[in-house]
């Protein structure tokens, strides 16, 4: 697909900028991830989503500056892909416009180093964009931008050794998930293999809006916690100021914030300002 040729064309030398890039990369991606958790300012680390191109690349890019401005700790930041089957609808809609509208990896990285000085960028893709080129090529690529993580959802653990051996190399924490019905065998091997922080699901199913969270999302959590010294953020359906607060009070040390952002900035005219507005009411729900 476009994707995997657009990941694939460009593996050439990096410039001397790009080279110190890389540098930095490797010396402080990680690092950056972990202060920004030790730094934040609230009970728990703000992490918006964004998918990259929507509703362009211009206005993608706006929008990350508006979650800075908002007081992000971190941003994530999504390719839009044909088959995203982490992605709820909502989400799953704004990859489609962006891939008509001619967003592809390039453009998505071109938006991470725009906005990675200013904030520690995690890149969430799937396995064939990174496959494609090879893990080394593609975390050499990823690594010139200056972004700190990446998550691939649908690469399982058992094959994923290649590209967390690479990602570590280049100083780039590889983000595993975790979920409700991930056993404790299985939940173990996760959280030892896990970089940056432990991304823990909150539902069953795909990202999206709730009137509430579960009840067992407080297990999850407590299970994270319990397997791993890394920072434990809660997402998949947090909406709300009140969500928020109960990520906190269960022990989530990051919140990460993506449907209700997404439609925010689908729904208006000036999507910026509109997912400042949102974002700051969540970050209400985390003040001390």
């Amino acid at each position: 697909m476009s994707d995997a040729a657009d990941v694939t064309a460009e593996i050439s030398a990096p410039s001397a900028q790009e080279a110190q890039r890389t540098a930095g990369a490797a010396t402080g991606g990680i690092e950056r991830i972990a202060r920004a958790f030790t730094e934040r300012r609230r009970m728990a680390a703000l992490m918006p989503y964004l998918m990259g191109g929507y509703p362009s690349l211009e206005r993608s890019r706006e929008i990350g500056e508006a979650y800075v401005a908002a007081g992000a700790d971190l941003l994530e930041i999504g390719v839009p892909y044909s088959d995203p089957l982490a992605d709820g609808p909502v989400i799953h809609e704004a990859g489609a416009r962006a891939l008509a509208a001619g967003t592809d990896v390039g453009g998505v990285l071109e938006l991470v180093r725009a906005l990675a000085p200013s904030v520690p960028v995690v890149l969430m893709c799937y396995a064939n964009m990174v496959l494609a080129p090879g893990a080394e090529a593609f975390v050499e690529r990823l690594a010139r931008t200056g972004a700190c993580g990446l998550i691939v959802p649908d690469l399982p653990l058992e094959e994923s050794t290649e590209l967390r051996e690479a990602a570590d190399r280049a100083g780039i924490a590889l983000v595993p998930l975790v979920a409700p019905t991930t056993p404790p065998e299985r939940f173990a091997l996760i959280a030892d293999a896990a970089r940056g922080f432990l991304y823990t699901v909150s539902v069953l199913g795909t990202t999206g809006e709730r009137a509430a969270l579960p009840s067992r999302f407080a297990e999850v959590v407590s299970r994270a916690k319990a397997s791993t010294e890394l920072p434990v953020a809660l997402g998949f359906g947090i909406s709300t100021a009140e969500h928020a607060r109960q990520a906190a009070d269960a022990g989530a040390d990051g919140v990460i914030v993506g449907t209700r952002l997404v439609r925010a900035a689908g729904e208006s005219e000036d999507p910026a300002s509109a997912v400042a507005e949102v974002l700051g009411a969540i970050a209400s729900g985390l003040e001390q």
